[in-house]
């Protein structure tokens, strides 16, 4: 079987389509989680905003590259999501778009540079936020170094990449249930945030889900 090895601009467009089927169908999910220790709105803005990035895809996708897609969906998340979350997820595809402007095509040496310069967005939006402080870098970060030592490994193709990166990304994203939220809206409960798991982890790792997903699919 041969796996997919690259993305194209037409993949990223169904990707961005998929992702917000994904946080439709888990849009209650995000949303109780952030009941727990934030404002009861995350489902709800992840899910609104996904649903724009895609309408605004289908105005403008006839002669996008790769950067374009990430940066249409950067901005649209930007504009559109309530709260921390969209400079936090706005910053993460916009700064992924930089470096991948021109590009028609994304191999897992690109996904992995991508996803580090997304990465720096977000920590640098959160104010240099580290993984063990209760929020969605708990899960990035992992997969982001998982990404870096997969693309050094000629044996490793994309597909895997991502595998490694979800499998990762989940440890995080769990991780977070037991931890004292140092930054954000959950931060102001000190221990009564313990015991609960955080919803941008959470909504992290469903976005690297589904990249992963449509990967395997595009190479079975």
């Amino acid at each position: 079987m041969v796996l997919a090895q690259v993305f194209t601009a037409s993949d990223l467009i169904e990707v961005v389509y998929r992702i917000s089927l994904c946080m439709q169908e888990n849009e209650k999910y995000l949303t109780d989680l952030d009941a727990a220790i934030g404002d009861a709105d995350h489902g709800i803005n992840m899910n609104r905003g996904f649903r724009n990035a895609v309408e605004r895809l289908r105005q403008v996708n006839q002669n996008l590259d790769i950067g374009g897609v990430l940066m249409t969906t950067g901005m649209v998340l930007m504009e559109t999501v309530g709260g921390a979350a969209g400079p936090l997820y706005g910053m993460m595809f916009t700064n992924m778009a930089m470096v991948l402007s021109g590009k028609n095509e994304l191999d897992k040496k690109g996904l992995s540079v991508a996803f580090s310069e997304g990465l720096k967005g977000v920590q640098e939006i959160g104010g240099g936020t580290m993984p063990n402080e209760k929020t969605m870098v708990d899960t990035l970060y992992p997969a982001v170094e998982e990404l870096k030592k997969a693309s050094n490994d000629s044996n490793v193709g994309l597909v895997d990449s991502l595998e490694r990166a979800l499998r990762v990304a989940e440890q995080g994203m769990k991780s977070t249930a037991p931890l004292v939220a140092k930054k954000g809206r959950a931060s102001y409960l000190g221990e009564r945030a313990v015991g609960h798991q955080d919803p941008g982890a959470t909504s992290t790792y469903l976005i690297i889900k589904v990249i992963y997903e449509f990967a395997k699919e595009k190479g079975g």
